[in-house]
């Protein structure tokens, strides 16, 4: 999220304008990673069993591994889950997670911890006490999935497919852009082209969240998108060759276009929307009037 600018004093001397920095409107649509210390010290268990069972001989040594392998991928079950959670929480429609992870997580955990504790205790009640303790506790502390579709009423689940897959080809795109210009190593088109994709997702919200304006915004997610994404490319592979300042202002018009272009059709869809509810208002009045209903 962090990102270093530099100025006409900075070693490489290159200049980054006001405008192209992002001020606060700028990081309304950053994120933080919801993977936190946490979820990462989870990778410690495993790594910890499988250094201690290396001296118990080949049983000890495959009962250790096995484990560890159970903890291990309950850690990395966590991780997916934790952001699986928080796109589900950022948005108003949203589905709940197909798999739910962080239970599956909890699973893992608590067969790893059962494992451990019967390679030293062999039995049966004390691993199953204990890995139903490691179980419960992993649940307490990382809590469970979504476990039901949120703002999902009334919405065509078939339109939200196809909406899903648009959105999915529009983050693809997107990514295309960012691992491009990486290439170009010009923080000032950095910058701008992260402004452009803050425009881009909130007009894939504003689909999301009512997809009946899939029909508007498909041109956009799809068409001027992919041919944003080959002409970020294009001009990667230019300016990290030649430092060709024409190439770079071209390239910085044609952002500053989509960004327009992107932001008034967002409002569009929105303007558009409250007409439509303006209209279903009225209508509701209308039919409450004739049946007596006074308002």
């Amino acid at each position: 999220m962090a990102q270093k600018f530099g100025g006409k004093y900075s070693p490489d001397g290159s200049t980054v304008m006001p405008e192209d920095r992002p001020g606060p409107s700028a990081y309304k649509g950053a994120t933080v990673d919801p993977v936190g210390a946490r979820s990462n010290v989870m990778f410690v268990p495993p790594i910890v069993l499988a250094a201690m069972s290396l001296n118990d001989g080949a049983i000890g040594l495959a009962t250790g591994l096995v484990g560890a392998g159970a903890l291990l991928l309950g850690a990395w079950l966590l991780r997916d889950g934790l952001r699986a959670q928080a796109a589900y929480d950022e948005r108003r429609v949203s589905r709940r997670p197909g798999i739910p992870r962080k239970i599956f997580a909890a699973a893992f955990c608590g067969i790893g911890a059962a494992i451990a504790v019967y390679k030293n205790d062999p039995g049966l009640i004390a691993p199953m006490i204990f890995g139903a303790a490691a179980a419960v506790l992993h649940i307490g502390a990382f809590g469970l999935d979504p476990l039901k579709d949120k703002g999902m009423e009334g919405i065509d689940t078939f339109q939200q497919d196809r909406v899903a897959k648009v959105v999915d080809e529009a983050e693809a795109h997107l990514n295309a852009m960012s691992d491009a210009i990486k290439r170009a190593g010009d923080r000032q088109v950095e910058a701008r082209v992260e402004r452009l994709q803050i425009k881009v997702r909130e007009m894939i919200r504003t689909v999301e969240e009512d997809p009946r304006d899939l029909a508007g915004a498909r041109k956009f997610l799809g068409v001027y998108l992919m041919g944003a994404r080959d002409a970020s490319v294009k001009f990667a592979d230019v300016y990290s060759r030649t430092q060709d300042r024409g190439a770079k202002s071209d390239y910085m018009m044609l952002l500053t276009d989509l960004e327009e272009s992107f932001g008034k059709k967002t409002e569009k869809l929105l303007l558009d929307n409250n007409a439509d509810l303006t209209v279903e208002i009225d209508v509701l009045r209308d039919r409450l009037q004739r049946e007596g209903v006074r308002l």
